[in-house]
């Protein structure tokens, strides 16, 4: 197996294992270098093991994006703008 497969393999399961322990209770940072499928290997990761995801690139995204994080007190209107500014409807993880 190619070692780039292996690679891949390694950080699906981690991001498996993340799942499985936050139970959706924290949210997911990826840092690394640029230009190694970080991106990439985390859309993947969401379009398989979620009915709806929204992915956000802070390199690229807009300041509005941005300034959201700014105060995180009220997670309901984070992504309610986020669902808005990226015209993604997020349905509930409860619901399946």
């Amino acid at each position: 197996m190619p070692t780039e497969r292996v690679f891949k393999r390694k950080i699906y399961d981690r991001l498996l294992k993340w799942k499985e322990t936050s139970n959706g209770k924290s949210a997911l940072l990826v840092q690394g270098a640029r230009r190694i499928g970080k991106s990439t290997i985390v859309e993947e990761f969401a379009r398989r093991e979620y009915a709806s995801y929204i992915l956000i690139d802070f390199t690229t995204c807009s300041q509005e994006v941005m300034d959201l994080f700014n105060d995180v007190s009220d997670l309901n209107y984070i992504f309610l703008r986020l669902q808005l500014i990226y015209n993604v409807r997020l349905k509930d993880r409860s619901k399946g």
